[in-house]
């Protein structure tokens, strides 16, 4: 297998012609538009869904099965925002973007038929490792799986007082989701509805408070403790736990990932919380791969939607929304000019991209758009994907002699995570400008499971690492002189871990923030962002914004954080994206939110367009 891999291997070197073992950053690959796709758009639906996220195909899927005509529309090629596969290099499917699979909602997968239309789930077990870098040989490692007598022996290593700690742990943060769980799968409470109407309409809206009820009831007598997880740095929660530096810093990722936040930043224990509040086939807080990429999930979802009825296409760019004399949504504009009519509309595309782009600004209040343009987006991440002639060979777990994968390698394997010192220096030198010269790195190997992602004895290595500011100190651009110096930063790291990878890469695909903003519209930066209102931006089914260079000359900012805006508690629940306009609906009648930047978040979850679709559903029906 290794010898055709590498055969294989040579060939795509030569033919790609490669510097050393660099890819040049270059268009995506194959096309994964949804095959089912309608043949002619037409000219009017009952609901417009601009993007096919996987929130906005939720939310079609949703609106078609309650009856409502539904089109959706998406800039790129592919479908599935940041839940795509996409072969960059040739024979190689990444999961350019999104790469995990935990949090989509039970409900959906049951309502929607996931399994039917082809979705399969490839469950990990061990799911983490984190091997050292330390003076003895070979160094130690830490393994976490579900069997909690295998992973209470690996904590050992480094504490006996952990290893009887961790059960506790797990439960007590096994409870707070459980009792967190019913606020995901409902519009936050409107406040301002509950004292309106007839005493039999406010009696009906304080029906709105039993998901928030039960969620403060299934706390009970933790709820300070509870209060403190969801407020407090991270690192003073596993303080409280722990005493090992590799365990604290091993869990800390998850509360930091994808957030410009330092273990030590207060309210960082809520993104550890939201990223261990899925399941995977009935176990909670698992998580695992897609067979097929996390393009395969968005296929299935855009079937669900299309056996329904729902009308999908790609390469439809919306340019702004049709508003009628009142200043009601009333259809969309495409970038050639055509318009499509429709009496709702819902954006997966990011708040920032919906209501400073593609509505006028005049139609909207003052103070919301100020808020909007005061959403914290910045993120820290570069996503690196990795094609490899062989698997990574680690000091602390070295391969077998035949090559074949050996349990860690199906895991999220943590590097520079020796301490939550390491973690909280990467995110102070991006806070100041520079790359981080020790960046926390999560690298996944997803072919290990799901072999057809690579050519025989190959395989696909995703790299989420952290932290890289939006803008260079200096204000010097992430050009590919800058992309590249830093890819190799974390190649070097990565060598130290496990010597001989650099040598194994056949390509690299480098996406540093304005990258991630470029192709998929995720927001982030830090500025306001000024759009002369005269061009039309041809924003992103998916959030990107397709922005020309005279317009690029007047931005401030490059939006690219993964979940829409921060998951700080300033920004969740009342005041997503802000206070008053959290239950979906907007200051535009008609025009509803239904990516990550509405509740309950981002993730690959799909609760805000199963959300937005039954608020829409229900306002649809009082037309």
């Amino acid at each position: 297998m290794a010898g055709r891999c590498g055969a294989l291997a040579a060939g795509l070197r030569a033919r790609l012609s490669l510097r050393g073992w660099r890819l040049p950053l270059g268009p995506s690959g194959a096309r994964w538009a949804h095959g089912g796709a309608a043949a002619r758009l037409h000219g009017e639906y009952d609901a417009v869904v601009i993007g096919a996220g996987h929130n906005g195909l939720v939310a079609a899927a949703y609106l078609q099965q309650a009856g409502l005509r539904t089109a959706v529309l998406e800039k790129r090629h592919v479908l599935g925002g940041a839940a795509v596969t996409e072969e960059i290099v040739p024979g190689f499917k990444f999961s350019r973007a999104s790469y995990l699979l935990s949090l989509l909602r039970p409900q959906i997968y049951a309502d929607l038929e996931l399994k039917r239309h082809g979705l399969r789930v490839l469950p990990r077990d061990p799911y983490s490792f984190t091997p050292l870098l330390e003076d003895r040989s070979p160094p130690r490692s830490l393994l976490l799986g579900h069997d909690m007598a295998q992973t209470q022996q690996q904590i050992a290593q480094f504490s006996q007082k952990d290893a009887q700690a961790y059960p506790e742990y797990e439960a007590f943060m096994g409870r707070m989701v459980l009792a967190l769980d019913p606020l995901l799968d409902a519009p936050p409470v409107d406040t301002a509805a509950l004292g309106k109407g007839s005493l039999l309409q406010q009696l009906r809206n304080l029906r709105t408070l039993k998901p928030l009820l039960q969620a403060g009831l299934a706390m009970g007598r933790q709820l300070p403790r509870y209060y403190e997880v969801l407020t407090a740095p991270i690192s003073k929660i596993l303080n409280h736990w722990f005493e090992s530096e590799p365990l604290k810093a091993t869990l800390a990722t998850d509360a930091v990932i994808g957030a410009m936040a330092s273990p030590h930043t207060p309210g960082s224990g809520y993104v550890l919380l939201h990223h261990v509040m899925g399941e995977l086939e009935g176990r909670r807080g698992a998580w695992g791969y897609v067979a097929g990429g996390m393009g395969a999930l968005s296929q299935a979802i855009a079937q669900a939607a299309t056996a329904r009825g729902a009308h999908i296409f790609a390469e439809k760019a919306v340019c702004r929304v049709l508003l009628g004399r009142d200043g009601e949504a009333q259809g969309v504009v495409l970038q050639d000019g055509t318009e499509v009519r429709s009496k709702l509309v819902l954006s997966n595309a990011s708040p920032q991209i919906t209501f400073l782009e593609l509505i006028p600004q005049e139609q909207l209040p003052k103070d919301f758009v100020q808020r909007i343009r005061q959403v914290d987006t910045c993120s820290p991440v570069t996503k690196i994907n990795v094609a490899v002639d062989r698997l990574p060979s680690f000091l602390a777990a070295p391969n077998a002699r035949d090559g074949q994968p050996l349990p860690h390698h199906q895991c999220s394997i943590h590097l520079n995570c020796e301490g939550t010192q390491l973690l909280h220096q990467a995110y102070t030198e991006a806070a100041q400008g520079h790359p981080s010269s020790r960046p926390m790195i999560e690298l996944c190997i997803p072919s290990v499971l799901d072999p057809g992602l690579a050519p025989p004895g190959c395989h696909v290595v995703s790299l989420f690492t952290q932290y890289t500011p939006s803008v260079l100190a200096g204000g010097r651009p992430w050009d590919e002189q800058a992309r590249n110096a830093y890819a190799d930063t974390v190649f070097d790291c990565i060598e130290d871990y496990a010597p001989g990878f650099k040598a194994s890469v056949i390509g690299r695909d480098i996406l540093t923030p304005p990258d991630l903003e470029r192709i998929f519209g995720l927001p982030g930066g830090v500025g306001i962002m000024h759009v002369s209102s005269e061009h039309c931006s041809s924003a992103s089914a998916s959030g990107h914004t397709g922005l020309g260079q005279a317009q690029l000359a007047h931005t401030e900012l490059c939006w690219q954080n993964i979940f829409h805006g921060g998951m700080s508690l300033d920004q969740l629940y009342f005041a997503r994206p802000a206070p008053s306009y959290s239950g979906y609906r907007s200051p535009v009648p008609g025009l509803y939110l239904c990516g990550s930047g509405a509740h309950p978040g981002g993730g690959v979850m799909g609760a805000a367009g199963r959300n937005a679709a039954q608020v829409a559903i229900k306002d649809f029906r009082h037309l």
